[in-house]
C-alpha cells in the first residue's frame, strides 16, 4: 500500500492532522503522476514531540547500538536500491542511468562513510584535568532539496543518528517520493519510534515552523541562499544552531599548462552533470585569453554531444529540469545572457529539437562572458556554461573569488604543485584538482553566502554534537 498520503511520525504511518494534498509532477511529461499529503504546524508539533520524547533514551545509546542500526539501514537501502533510483528518476527527471549510478549511489555512499566514521569517532578526550565530551545536540529539523534527494537526506539523517540525535525530516515537496521510500527503509530497519520522523509540505507551512519551533535544537538546511536566509531568521529567536549548505557559482580555472582539450571537454561534462542542477557545478570556465576561441570550439562539440531526452532511456545523458519554475528561470537567464552581449556558442532558448513537452533545456554554452554579466554572477541551475577569459594567474584567482558564493572551485593543471598553489588562494569550501573522484569522506560546505557548517562522514557527525567540558574530572 502506498504511503504517499501519510507521514511517518513516532514509528508509524499516520494521516495529516488537516487533510491537504499536492500533485507530484513528472518533469518529462509535465503531468501529475502521484499525490502526496502536505502538512501543517500541527503535524510538525506531533513529529517534534515524538522526537523530543525519543531523545531521552536514544541519546544514551552506545556507539555499537547506533552502528548496528545504521548497518541495518544500509542493508535495507541496498535491497531497495532500484526503488530509490526509479523514484528519483521520475520525480526530478534524472536519466535512469544517472539516477542509479550517481543519485541512488550517493545515499549508499553516505551511509557507508558515516558508518566508517562512527566506528572511529572520538566522543571524549581528556585535556589535563578536564574531560571534553561531545554529546548529541538534541532534536534536529532537517530540510532537504530536490536536486540530490537521497544524497542530502542521507548526509543529514545518517550523521544525526550516528551522533545520537533524533530528527524530523522535510524533503522537498517537488521531489518527495524518494523521501517516502527512505522512510519505509528506516521503518523496516527498526529505527526506534520517534527517532526518525517525516513530514511532507512546503517551506512556509512546514519548513519555517520546524525552524522556529522551540523544541527543535538544530536546523540543517540545504537549498537556495534566499531560502537559507529565511530559515536562519526563523531560527534566530530560539538561538538554535543552523547549518546551511546553500548556492554556488563555482569557477573552473584551466591553467595554461593544462591538457587543454581534455580540461575543457571534461569541464563541460562536469557543468552539465545532473542536468546542471548541482550547487557545486563548475558553471564558470576560466581560460587563458589567448586560447578563448579554441576553448569555445571544444566546448561547443562537447555540449552538442550530450543526448537530451526521455529519462527512462539508458541512452539519455540530460533529462528535463525539475519544474516549470526552473524552466522559466533558466530561459530568462539565457535570454539575459544574449541581451547583455555574451556570444551564444550553442544552445539557446526553447526546447531541444524533437521535444515538444517536458521541461527540457538546450545544452547551452556562452563565450566571451565578462565577470559583470548576469550569467556570470547568478546561479542558473541548468545546463548552461559561461566561458570567461583571464590574462594571468592572478587575474584568474581574482575573477574566481569575485562572487558572493564560496561552495566549490576547480583547478586544472598538469603540474600538481601549480594546482595546489592556486587551490590555496581559492575562497571556497571544496577545491577539486584535475576532476578527481567524488570523496564522501571529504568535508563539504561553503564559504561566504554558500553557507556554514560541513557535511559528510565525521564532519557531518561533528555538526550534530555539543561540546561539554567536565572540569576537575581527574579528581
Amino acid at each position: 500500500m502506498s504511503n504517499h498520503l501519510n507521514f511517518y511520525i513516532d514509528g508509524k504511518w499516520v494521516a495529516p492532522v488537516k487533510p491537504a494534498t499536492l500533485d507530484v509532477i513528472d518533469p518529462s511529461t509535465e503531468e501529475a503522476y502521484a499525490t502526496i499529503s502536505v502538512g501543517s504546524g500541527a503535524d510538525v508539533d506531533k513529529a517534534v514531540a515524538a522526537a523530543r520524547a525519543a531523545f531521552t533514551s536514544f541519546s544514551q545509546t552506545t556507539r555499537e547500538e547506533r552502528l548496528a542500526l545504521l548497518n541495518k539501514v544500509l542493508e535495507i537501502y541496498n535491497r531497495r536500491y532500484e526503488d530509490v533510483a526509479q523514484a528519483i528518476s521520475q520525480e526530478m527527471g534524472a536519466p535512469i542511468t544517472w539516477a542509479r549510478e550517481a543519485q541512488a549511489a550517493a545515499g549508499q555512499g553516505h551511509l557507508a562513510s558515516t558508518i566508517k566514521a562512527l566506528e572511529e569517532y572520538e566522543f571524549s578526550h581528556q585535556r589535563g584535568g578536564t574531560m571534553v565530551v561531545k554529546e548529541p545536540i538534541g532534536v534536529c529539523a532537517l530540510i532537504t532539496p530536490w536536486n540530490w534527494p537521497l544524497n542530502q537526506i542521507v548526509c543529514k539523517v545518517a550523521p544525526a543518528i550516528a551522533a545520537g540525535c533524533t530528527v524530523v525530516l522535510k524533503p522537498s515537496e517537488i521531489a518527495p517520493i524518494s523521501g517516502i521510500v527512505f522512510a519505509e527503509i528506516m521503518d523496516e530497519a527498526g529505527v526506534p519510534k520517534g527517532v526518525f520522523n517525516l513530514v511532507n509540505g512546503n517551506g512556509p507551512d512546514v519548513g519555517q515552523v520546524m525552524a522556529e519551533h522551540p523544541d527543535v535544537d538544530m536546523v540543517s538546511f540545504t537549498g537556495s541562499t534566499r531560502a537559507g536566509i529565511l530559515v536562519a531568521k526563523a531560527a534566530a529567536d530560539t538561538v538554535k544552531r543552523v547549518a546551511q549548505e546553500l548556492g554556488g557559482k563555482s569557477a573552473n580555472i584551466i591553467l595554461p599548462d593544462a591538457d587543454f582539450e581534455h580540461a575543457v571537454r571534461e569541464g563541460v561534462n562536469a557543468c552539465f552533470g545532473n542536468t546542471g542542477q548541482s550547487c557545486d557545478a563548475p558553471t564558470r570556465m576560466l581560460v587563458p585569453a589567448s586560447r578563448h576561441d579554441e576553448a569555445l570550439e571544444v566546448a561547443k562539440a562537447a555540449a552538442e554531444a550530450h543526448k537530451t531526452g526521455d529519462p527512462r532511456s539508458t541512452e539519455t545523458q540530460l533529462g528535463p529540469v525539475v519544474s516549470q519554475m526552473q524552466y522559466d528561470k533558466i530561459q530568462k537567464l539565457i535570454e539575459t545572457g544574449i541581451s547583455e552581449g555574451a556570444k551564444l556558442v550553442t544552445g539557446g532558448t526553447g526546447r531541444p529539437e524533437g521535444l515538444n513537452r517536458g521541461y527540457y533545456i538546450r545544452p547551452t554554452v556562452f563565450g566571451h562572458v565578462t565577470p559583470d554579466m548576469t550569467i556570470a554572477r547568478e546561479e542558473i541551475f541548468g545546463p548552461v556554461l559561461s566561458v570567461i577569459s583571464y590574462q594571468d594567474e592572478d587575474d584568474a584567482v581574482r575573477i574566481a573569488n569575485d562572487t558572493v558564493y564560496g561552495l566549490a572551485a576547480y583547478i586544472q593543471s598538469q603540474n600538481i604543485e601549480n594546482a595546489r598553489r592556486v587551490a590555496s588562494k581559492m575562497r571556497a569550501g571544496s577545491v577539486y584538482l584535475n576532476y578527481p573522484d567524488w570523496d564522501t569522506h571529504a568535508p563539504f560546505g561553503g564559504y561566504k553566502q554558500s553557507g556554514n557548517g560541513r557535511e559528510y562522514a565525521d564532519w557531518g557527525i561533528h555538526d550534530f554534537l555539543e561540546i561539554k567540558g567536565i572540569v576537575g574530572y581527574a579528581g
